[in-house]
């Protein structure tokens, strides 16, 4: 009986299957409610319903979610290929800081609902205007985190590396990079959620295509199963992506995971 225990033991505490657990227990109780309470499918559909949905409308759910994640992916990668070398001036420059951060922080107040508008306007439909929504949304985590690692590099080491004779090069890649990297993958995982947001958000605004249009459509015809189903797509799209990102932060810095899925300080 020992051995049976230690390994449901094992089960419950896998980092997968306990959050399964969860989602499963809100479900049932979900389903309970619904139940219980009577609640009208035109208020809160049971997770029947939208099971149902999903199986029926599968095909056509597909297509729209790899709309979506094509636009999150590109504004993601923009996010990465704009925001890692401002953060890395911004770090390395006070002259640059001054005149930059202040502006991206202000940037940060403009409802990018409000101004979305615009680049249906400036660039008309389709995959650009959701791309740079997303972008606008998973820039600004990927500076912050990125210029906080860097920032956070101890003096003494910087001056150990110097006294060596080492190059500014040499002490960016040997030093500086490795030690901000666990920052930079800590804002990418937070910017590959919001480009997600980001690309709906450019769909609801103007669109033809994706989860976004996809969601407006279903809360024009109050379809709640196809609206939730939606909803529930999306957020394994969103759930994908970061679990692919933190496999990459595993493979490029294993030495900073530990053994039991935390974080080790930094060697």
């Amino acid at each position: 009986m020992a051995p049976v225990w230690r390994g449901l033991r094992r089960v419950l505490q896998s980092e997968i299957i306990r959050p399964l657990l969860l989602i499963i227990a809100l479900l049932v109780l979900w389903q309970i409610l619904v139940t219980a309470f009577r609640i009208p499918p035109y208020l809160i559909p049971s997770p029947g319903a939208v099971l149902r949905q999903i199986v029926v409308d599968g095909p056509r759910l597909l297509q729209e979610s790899i709309v979506t994640t094509y636009a999150a992916l590109g504004g993601f990668l923009l996010s990465i290929a704009i925001g890692i070398p401002c953060a890395i001036l911004i770090a390395y420059s006070r002259a640059v800081e001054s005149f930059l951060y202040p502006i991206l922080v202000f940037s940060q107040t403009i409802p990018k609902i409000a101004i979305a508008p615009l680049f249906i306007v400036w660039f008309g439909f389709g995959t650009m205007p959701k791309v740079i929504v997303a972008f606008l949304l998973g820039f600004f985590p990927v500076v912050v985190s990125t210029v906080s690692g860097f920032k956070s590099v101890e003096p003494e080491m910087l001056d150990l590396v110097r006294s060596m004779k080492a190059t500014r090069l040499q002490t960016f890649l040997k030093i500086s990079l490795p030690h901000a990297l666990p920052h930079i993958f800590s804002g990418l995982k937070v910017s590959i959620t919001l480009a997600v947001v980001g690309a709906v958000v450019g769909e609801f605004v103007g669109s033809n295509s994706g989860i976004g249009y996809l969601l407006q459509l279903a809360n024009g015809n109050f379809d709640l199963p196809l609206m939730f189903a939606g909803l529930f797509v999306l957020s394994i799209v969103g759930v994908i992506l970061f679990v692919v990102l933190e496999l990459v932060e595993k493979w490029v810095i294993p030495w900073h995971v530990s053994q039991r899925g935390g974080y080790a300080a930094t060697p």
